[in-house]
């Protein structure tokens, strides 16, 4: 079994795991949300068209802080991508998919921050397809195929 970068594994690793803890505090704002929708009795002195415009905030916080925990879904694929690809085990072009996959999220946050209705745009649909062909590629190749045997 061929030998991979330390250090990109490494890198890999805190780059998935920065996104954990931005996810959670990102869950917070549909916290928010159920209990506005819960209705408890200190929101009565709101209207209700008040209280869904808090809502939509609230979920829109939510998709915007998506964003910010997406730009690390994507960062993490460029070093697995890098270590799939010279591994020697796993198809290559899993590799390159999963590097493509890092640029096309970042494309999509990108996207979507400067460009007001970007999921109206055509290309928005398929900008991540290629980190989902890497990601689905790498379990289904481990699963059919398994890890390498030590010999």
């Amino acid at each position: 079994m061929k030998e991979v970068n330390v250090n990109y594994a490494k890198l890999m690793v805190i780059l998935a795991l920065i996104s954990i803890p931005i996810s959670f505090i990102n869950l917070q704002n549909k916290f928010s949300v159920l209990t506005i929708i819960e209705g408890t009795d200190y929101l009565k002195i709101f209207e209700t068209k008040q209280l869904q415009s808090q809502m939509m905030v609230l979920l829109s916080t939510y998709n915007k802080g998506l964003l910010i925990t997406q730009i690390f879904w994507g960062l993490w694929l460029l070093p697995f991508g890098y270590l799939v690809y010279k591994s020697g085990f796993l198809p290559k072009v899993l590799g390159i998919f999963l590097m493509l996959g890092c640029l096309g999220y970042l494309a999509n946050v990108f996207g979507r921050t400067v460009f007001t209705h970007f999921s109206d745009y055509p290309i928005s649909g398929y900008i991540t397809l290629p980190a989902t062909v890497g990601e689905i590629g790498i379990c289904l190749w481990l699963l059919l195929v398994g890890p390498p045997n030590k010999k």
